[in-house]
């Protein structure tokens, strides 16, 4: 499923896809739909490490920036840490997301893991391997790093059509689970009627930051 937030500060629902698994070719094959329907750019496009997504994105939306969601980073961080560390290990990780700047980031990376490296050696490889598609979060204030840095709009889809499978697990065909799916997600989205929190600032900063490519 891919949502999106249009100029006007709305979440709209793109598209929704069944496959049978995720890889370059099945996200290249969406989003050039997206762009066959209309979508002419995108400025940041914010997804968990999906197999093949930022190839897929680098080919059909070349100018558009690919934001690792900061909240799965966390969550597969975490699950590496028992319990009894897994607070604080948390609230050190901020100190990362919460930087001021990429460069503090990177500061407070290093210190995190140096400080957790002999209990939990695996911890922290992602945030290194996963850097570039981490520290675009840095360059954008408070505000505009509520709305990337999670995909929780999606996450709470995603619990609807959990629900609707376990109402009724065998589908006779993809069609129809499409047609479910629809259904779903007509109802889950009647009440997103405004636009985002202090849109207006958020969206400033967008065009500033991209220059050009978004209307006035």
């Amino acid at each position: 499923m891919i949502l999106g937030i249009s100029c006007s500060g709305r979440k709209e629902v793109l598209s929704i896809h069944v496959g049978e698994n995720e890889s370059a070719k099945f996200w290249l094959s969406s989003l050039n739909e997206l762009k066959n329907r209309g979508v002419r750019d995108i400025m940041v496009i914010c997804a968990d490490g999906l197999s093949g997504i930022k190839e897929a994105i680098s080919v059909a939306f070349p100018k558009t920036e690919y934001q690792r969601c900061i909240v799965h980073q966390i969550r597969n961080t975490l699950k590496y840490v028992p319990e009894k560390d897994r607070k604080a290990f948390a609230r050190d990780l901020k100190t990362i997301y919460q930087a001021a700047n990429e460069e503090d980031g990177r500061k407070a990376l290093d210190c995190v893991t140096a400080k957790w490296q002999d209990k939990y050696p695996r911890a922290m490889k992602r945030w290194y391997d996963n850097w570039d598609a981490i520290c675009p979060f840095f360059k954008f204030s408070a505000e505009v790093r509520k709305v990337i840095y999670t995909t929780n709009a999606i996450e709470s889809l995603n619990a609807s059509y959990r629900k609707l499978n376990r109402q009724r697990s065998v589908f006779p065909s993809d069609q129809a689970l499409l047609k479910a799916l629809y259904l779903s997600t007509f109802e889950a989205t009647k009440k997103w009627t405004m636009p985002l929190r202090n849109w207006g600032v958020i969206y400033g900063e967008f065009q500033i930051m991209y220059e050009g490519r978004l209307p006035d």
